[in-house]
Order: structure tokens, then sequence, then C-alpha cells
């Protein structure tokens, strides 16, 4: 058990409860805070119903009833730092819920006093006032565990009218002190005492002793003597019997050698269990004690430290020793030989310690922020009953020697070696741990992969944080008893799996340089409950995706989640909670995007199959070929400069059952006459051994217009298609206005085939001549006729109007309309 640190515990505590028993519905309701609002006095619009008023750190100087006498429930009261002089404590008569009073740190040089019957917590220290403000007033204060208290002088009836009260705590400031009369504290009756001697003042030393004889738990600030070793007080025997303190904190001392050992003596007497000594300076003597003096002294407390005592703890802390002249040695020996439980020396700059004689009684030892190095406690044998070492911020820097330290403290569970430097290269002797050691803390050193070769076999918690870690090798020695890992802020770029930790529960992991967590980390760790895997640059994938999918699966142990599992990859994410970052199962699954765009190519090479069946695609491929190497021989067997000529007005295409017609009407009508029509027809121009489609293309390029007699027998004839088609062809090529079209009959749509869609695109886009069945319009139709199809050939044409009667007929025979 260690003493009250901070004077303002109780009071802290105490308004806590106060605090949870009266918190309103709707928050702060009931609590009214005025605090460093520089007020010169109690502001007059208070709440009525306010219970917590906090008045601290302002200028007050004066307090009345009628500033206070509408707060009738007010309980806790803060009027601590202000500038009150004089207070009259019957302004709070009609305040009868105070339980709370603060009015410390004030000017307060007179009170009056006035019972307050409910009052639990009344602190008047750091004042003004020469003598204890106690009057008879307060003997009726049943309630009271909390007083603070300030003088410059202290006599035998001050607490008279306390003595029978069951205080808790008595706060005592005493600043500009200047008369204690021995046995005076002896009058309370409290468990705590806190004392605060000026700093810069010599303390009373009956004071300190009264002290231990009044409470159980005592605490005194700023112990200092700058008289001479001679003149100070030996504390006589007979003050042992009267001792009750069993818990002493002593903070901000200042004293010689001598005076410390004298202390330290009577206090190893006394009933004393546990003694914290901050702040500890300790000086040679100012007369010169030679070291045959002093000797003596450490004779004497070594002699009393080999005795049994009542001592279990002592703690020293924040330690600066001036005393150069003596072997230190001889100081450590007495340390390590005394017979107390625990052993705590911290921020002294120690820089070694013995190893007891014969078998310790330590328990706990905390040798924390000094200069120890790996010689500490080597070959020791005699700490068997060692169960906590803590040497954490030292100068530790062999792993090995550390765990041969531990090798004989056959108790030892806890060992702390954080911030130190330690490391371990694999090269260094086999480590040996004390085979009971269960938690080790490693934290804050220099310790990469290799320490996993070098670990207690049967360690149940783990502490590597903030070491340089990347992995956690494969066939480390199996721990099969740890069920605590911390790799926090190392390097690791992965979960480590649970090969050698089949015990896991808790791993942490946070603050490394995991991008994508091993999605079978689960499943390799069934055992692990919580996961903190927070503050780690996550990059935001597929394979995250399937981490956190099997994360929900095992029942949701991320530690933090959501707020510490941010994206940091890619750019465009970082900053987005994990939770809300999602991928198609698409997109992440390869089999499953193989499949569907393997099944999106058949459908599609499906869909162009039949659109290329049903619209005659092949036809037109094959057309097109056709026509293409056509042109090419034609390119090549023309002599070099000569240009394809116009022969013929124009190339007429019908079907043979419409043969008639042509022969009847047609050619009859255009042929004949002043400006006569030269036409290409088949059965005539067609060159004997060409293809049909070489002459048909022929006839089309030497032909100025191609006329199409459209009837029901033309949609039936392939011929006319193909005829029609490459007519299309030259339109399009040439950009010519060559095609004309007679419609012989109706054709109606429905008989038209799919593949006849420029058939159909033509009658729908241009303008064509329908026959007339009265003969009287079709002069008309004549006359519109020619006038489509006017123009000049070159003279040559009537040259070789000859040869191409005489060639046409032999034609025939290769050439049929369907």
């Amino acid at each position: 058990m260690r003493p009250l640190t901070n004077i303002y515990v109780f009071a802290s505590a105490f308004i806590f409860m106060l605090w949870n028993n009266i918190q309103p519905t709707v928050e702060n309701e009931f609590i009214a805070n005025y605090s460093s609002s520089l007020l010169t006095n109690v502001p007059k619009n208070i709440p009525v119903h306010t219970h917590i008023l906090d008045l601290s750190h302002n200028r007050i100087s004066g307090l009345s009833i009628s500033e206070f006498i509408s707060l009738s429930d007010l309980q806790v009261l803060n009027l601590s730092r202000n500038l009150i002089t004089e207070l009259d404590l019957s302004v709070f008569i009609y305040n009868e819920d105070l339980e709370y009073l603060d009015l410390s740190h004030n000017n307060i040089l007179k009170v009056y006093c006035q019972t307050l019957a409910n009052l639990r917590h009344l602190d008047m220290s750091f004042n003004k006032y020469t003598a204890l403000p106690i009057c008879q007033e307060f003997r009726n204060m049943f309630h009271l565990e909390y007083l603070g208290l300030s003088a410059t002088v202290i006599r035998r009836s001050d607490f008279r009218y306390f003595t029978h009260l069951q205080l808790h705590t008595v706060f005592l400031t005493l600043e500009d002190f200047s008369l204690y009369e021995p046995q005076s504290l002896t009058a309370l009756n409290t468990r705590t005492l806190h004392i605060v001697f000026a700093a810069n003042r010599n303390f009373s030393f009956p004071l300190l002793y009264d002290g231990m004889s009044t409470s159980e738990n005592l605490k005194i600030v700023n112990l200092r003597y700058t008289s001479s070793y001679k003149d100070f007080p030996s504390p006589h025997l007979t003050l042992l019997k009267k001792i009750k303190t069993t818990v002493l904190m002593l903070d901000t001392v200042d004293l010689q050698w001598p005076i410390i050992l004298q202390i330290f003596l009577l206090i190893w007497y006394s009933p004393v269990e546990h003694l914290t000594v901050t702040n500890l300076t300790f000086r040679g003597p100012l007369e010169g004690l030679a070291e045959y003096d002093f000797l003596p002294l450490l004779n004497s407390l070594k002699q009393l430290i080999s005795l049994d005592g009542s001592m279990k703890a002592l703690t020293l802390e924040h330690v600066h020793n001036k005393v150069y002249y003596f072997n230190q040695e001889i100081l450590y020996r007495q340390f390590s030989e005394m017979k107390i439980a625990n052993l705590t020396i911290y921020d002294a700059y120690m820089p070694h310690m013995l190893c007891p004689n014969r078998t310790s009684s330590f328990q706990y030892v905390n040798f924390s922020h000094n200069a120890l190095t790996d010689e500490l406690f080597q070959n020791c044998g005699t700490l068997t009953d060692l169960k906590y070492l803590i040497l954490q911020r030292n100068k530790f820097e062999s792993l090995a020697k550390v765990s041969f330290m531990t090798s004989h403290m056959k108790s030892l569970k806890y060992l702390d070696m954080s911030s130190n430097l330690l490391s371990h290269d694999g090269a260094d002797a086999r480590c040996q741990w004390a085979e009971s050691l269960s938690e080790l803390d490693l934290s804050s050193n220099q310790l990469t992969d290799v320490v996993f070769e070098c670990l207690p076999v049967n360690i149940k918690t783990l502490n590597l944080q903030n070491n340089q870690i990347a992995s956690v090798p494969r066939g480390v020695t199996e721990l099969k008893s740890l069920a605590e890992l911390n790799l926090a802020l190392n390097r690791l770029a992965d979960l480590p799996g649970c090969s050698g930790f089949s015990s896991l529960e808790f791993l942490n992991t946070e603050m490394n340089l995991i991008l994508t967590p091993s999605a079978d980390f689960f499943q390799s760790c069934p055992r692990v409950r919580e996961l903190q895997a927070g503050h780690n640059p996550f990059k935001c994938s597929c394979e995250l995706q399937d981490f956190l999918r099997l994360e929900r699966r095992s029942g949701g142990k991320l530690a933090g989640w959501p707020a510490a599992y941010l994206c940091e990859y890619p750019s465009a994410l970082r900053g987005t909670q994990l939770k809300d970052f999602h991928l198609s199962e698409l997109a992440c699954n390869t089999a499953l995007l193989l499949v569907t765009a393997l099944l999106l190519t058949l459908v599609l090479v499906a869909v162009v199959a039949f659109l290329c069946i049903y619209l005659d695609v092949p036809w037109y491929v094959r057309m097109t070929w056709q026509w293409t190497q056509t042109k090419r021989r034609a390119w090549h067997s023309r002599p070099e400069g000569q240009e394809t000529v116009l022969q013929f007005h124009a190339f007429v295409s019908y079907s043979e059952r419409d043969a008639l017609w042509v022969k009847n009407e047609l050619i009859p009508n255009l042929e004949k006459g002043e400006d006569c029509v030269q036409l290409c027809q088949h059965e005539r121009n067609f060159i004997p051994g060409k293809s049909i489609v070489e002459n048909i293309i022929t006839c089309i390029e030497k032909s100025y217009k191609s006329i199409f007699v459209l009837s029901p027998n033309f949609v039936q004839s392939e011929w006319c298609h193909y005829e029609l088609y490459f007519a299309h062809h030259k339109l399009f090529s040439e950009n010519s206005n060559s095609l004309i079209l007679i419609l012989l009959e109706p054709i109606p749509p429905y008989i038209i085939p799919a593949r006849y869609h420029k058939l159909k695109a033509l009658m729908a886009k241009r303008t064509y001549l329908e026959w007339p069945k009265e003969r009287s319009k079709r002069a008309l139709f004549w006359a519109n006729l020619r006038a489509a199809i006017s123009i000049n050939l070159p003279t040559y044409f009537e040259a070789n109007e000859e040869e191409s009667d005489v060639t046409s007929t032999s034609s025939i025979s290769q050439y049929v309309n369907n």
C-alpha cells in the first residue's frame, strides 16, 4: 500500500461520488461554473437549484449571506484562489445541504466560526492567519472528514475541539512556521496527516515525530535542515512505542547523511511498513565529518537492516547523491542485504547493485531509470524468492546476458526490460531463462527477428512493442503458453501466423507497415479473441476485402473498429474507413471474371453470327471480294495512263420475267428518235470469256446511269441483287447520282427479303419513276426518264459500238436471270 501522494485525492473522490449522486437528466443542469471570470463579487444570477458552484480563480474579496441565501440546494462550493481577507462561516447558515467548502489559497486573516452540521470537507489551507482558526463550534461538525488548515504557531490547545471527531484527512500548511508545542498533533484523531513545511526553512523534528504518533498514513513535504548535524535532536527510543504510522511518505528531502541515517534508524525500529522518499538529496556534513566518524553510522545501519523489522516496502525516487568521498559499494551492500519484500530505487543514476550474500527476501525489485548494465546480478543465486523485477530505462545491451541473469531466479514471474539498448544477433550464447517467467516486457529496444530464438519457453505475456521486427520467422521455438503478444510499432509487413503460438488469444500489431493482412490469419489463429491491427497503412484491394470478410465470419475480433482502420492506398481512397470500402464479387473473383468474360464473348459471337446470317453478310463479303479482285485485275490489265471511258448512257438491270417490257417498251422508246439513248444490256453487251460478275462491274463502270426495273420479279432474282449491290457501291465510291429506279409493278414490303436492305433503303430515300398504266401519262414518263439520262458521251463511242454488238450475243448463255 502506498501513501497518499496528492492532497486532493480525498476531495476529488468526494466530488466524484457527490456528482454521481446528483447527476441530472439534462447534463450540467445543477452545475454553475464561474471560475477564472475576473469576478469581484459573487454573481447574483446563479440558478437557485445549483448543486455545484465553482467560483475559484477570481478576485472576490468578501462574502455575505444575501449572496447564498437563495441557494438552498447548494452542496459543493469552491472559493479557492480569491482575495478573501475575512471569513464569516455564518454566511452559509441557510445552505444546510453544503458538504464541500474550499477556501484555500486566499488572504484570510480572521475567521468567525459557525457550526455547519453537514459539512464533510473544509479546506482553509494556504491562508494568512497566525493561529489555527479552530473554535468550539467545530466540535459539532460530526460529519467532517477532511480538514485543511494553515498556521505559523501550533499549540497543544488548538486541536482540543477535534479530539472526539473521526477525521479521515488533516492537511496542514506551515509556511513561515515559528512555533510548535510538542505533542500538539497527538490530539488529532485522523487516519491521514499531510504536512507541508516551508521550502526555505528548517523543519521541526518534534512535529515529524508527533506526526508519526498521530496517524496511520503520514506525508511530509519539504524536509530541509541546514544547521549542523550535531545540532540535530536525536529521537528518543521511547518514541517507538507511540508511533502509529504504517505508511510514511517523505517528499522533497534535503538532508545530511548523518541525519538521514538517524531518521532511517528510527523508521526501521518503528511500525512503518511502507516508506516512500521522493526527491531525495543527501549531502556530506557541513563541518567535515571524517570517514572514521561516518563508517560507524553505516555499520550501525548494517547491523540494523540485518534484523527483522516491520518494514515491507522501501521506495526511493529521484535521488541525488552529493556525498563523494566514501565507498558507495558499502551503501549498495546495505540495500542488497535489507530484509524487506519490496525495494524500489528509481532515478538515482545507480550504476550497479550487489548480489545479496544470503538468500534474499526480495519479492519485488524496481531499479528503473538508472545506469545499470549487463553485469547486474550475474551468477546471483540468492534471489530465489524474487517474483517481480523491473529494470526499464537502464543500459542493458545483451539479451542473452539478461536471460542468464534470470536463470537462478526460481520464482521470477514478471520481468520488465523496456527502454534499454537490448539486441540479439543470434551469435550470442544460447539463452537460458527462468522457467517460472511468464510475463516479459522487451518493448522499446533494438531487437530484430532473431529475438524469437531467445525467448522463455513458458512465457504467457510478451511485449515486443517499438522494436525493429520485420517478421516472425517460421520454425521458431514453439511458445505453447503464449496468450498475449504485443508487436505494435515494429516493421511487420503482414500478420504473423500462429504456428508457434498455439494458445495465442490477444495480438497487437498496430502502427506497423501492414498493407494487406493475410486472409488466412483467423484460420491459422483460431483461439485469438482480440486483434489490434489499427493504424496501419492499409491498401484497399481485393485481398483486404477477403481479410475483412473472414474477420466478420470469425465474430468481429478487431479492436478499435472502425475508427482505427483507414485506407492509405490508393491515394483516391486515403482516409476512407475500411467498413466503407467495398468491391464487387466480380472484380475480386478471377475465376468468376474469366467465366463471365467467356460467356459474354460466346454470346457476342452468337449474336454476330446470327446477324451475319440474318443480314446475309457472307454474301456481301463474297461480293465485295469479287468486286475488289475484278477491280485489281482491271487496274493491272489497263495500259498506263488510260482512264475508264463512259460508253453507255445507262446500264439496264431487270428480271428475265420482265424482259418483254424492256424489249418492247424501254429500249424502243429510248434508243429511237432524235436524242437516242445508248443502253447497256446484258444480252448484247457482255463480253464472252469474262465472268458474269466481272461483266456486270464493267458494264456499270462504263455506263453513266444504272436503270433498275423494279417488280416482284426483280426481288426474286439473285443476279439483279448483284447488279444492285455493285451499282450501289459505285454510288458511294464515286459520290455520283447514277441510280434510276423504275417501279414497273408495286412491290409489297413483306416480299422483300431481309438481306435486301439496300433495296429497302433506296426505295425509302430515292425518288423513283412509276410506270403508268394509262397511255396518256406515258409520254411524260419517257420525257422524265430521258431527262434523267441526258449526257453527252465521247465521240469514239460509235467506233466501239459495233464491237460490242458482235460480242454481246455470246454471253447470253452465261447470264440467266431467275
